[in-house]
């Protein structure tokens, strides 16, 4: 009896640079906003909406369908995030009996997002350290946000947690330029930090 094997290739794209990016160059925007350099304008909106926010959700479906569960969950989470911020904003101003989230309800609302991503980080010691850096700095980004909140700390404060944003996000834009180089490349062109599992 002949017994044929079919192995199913995946030779879909991969889909990580595209979320890594819309979510390394919005959160740089804003975080420019945040450190001082311009106020909350219609760029950071539409970049929230477009790039960080639809662009992460595609990437994660994507991921969804290569069956990494990783990848989904936090390109998703973070994609639906952004959108939630920028309806954060918008909202109030076109309902108007929507009443503007107070910094308590938006204190409380960081933090959630910070112990989502610090159970994330621990799961990107199976990754790489690239990415155990933008997890990690994103960690501490949403705790340092939602405690300017919850204290209603100056500008010096908003400021120096812009900065902290600055360098998170420009860590997520190079761990996705460094997925696209390596792999047109087919070498290590930006080193990612591979860890052993």
């Amino acid at each position: 009896m002949n017994e044929s094997i079919t192995q199913i290739k995946d030779a879909t794209a991969n889909p990580a640079p595209l979320g890594l990016l819309g979510f390394g160059l919005t959160t740089v925007l804003l975080n420019f906003h945040n450190a001082g350099f311009y106020e909350m304008n219609s760029m950071i909106l539409a970049m929230g909406l477009c790039y960080g926010g639809t662009a992460q959700v595609i990437a994660g479906m994507m991921e969804w369908k290569k069956g990494n569960t990783f990848a989904t969950t936090a390109f998703i989470s973070y994609g639906f995030f952004w959108l939630s911020l920028v309806a954060l904003v918008l909202l109030p101003k076109i309902v108007p009996a929507v009443a503007a989230t107070n910094e308590t309800a938006l204190a409380v609302y960081l933090s959630l997002w910070g112990l989502f991503t610090a159970v994330m980080f621990l799961g990107t010691f199976r990754l790489n350290r690239a990415l155990q850096f933008v997890f990690g700095s994103l960690t501490v980004l949403f705790f340092l946000l939602a405690w300017g909140d919850f204290t209603a700390a100056g500008p010096d404060f908003k400021h120096f947690t812009g900065y902290e944003g600055l360098v998170c996000g420009f860590s997520a834009i190079y761990a996705g330029l460094a997925q696209v180089l390596n792999e047109l490349y087919g070498k290590t062109i930006l080193p990612l930090g591979p860890v052993k599992k």
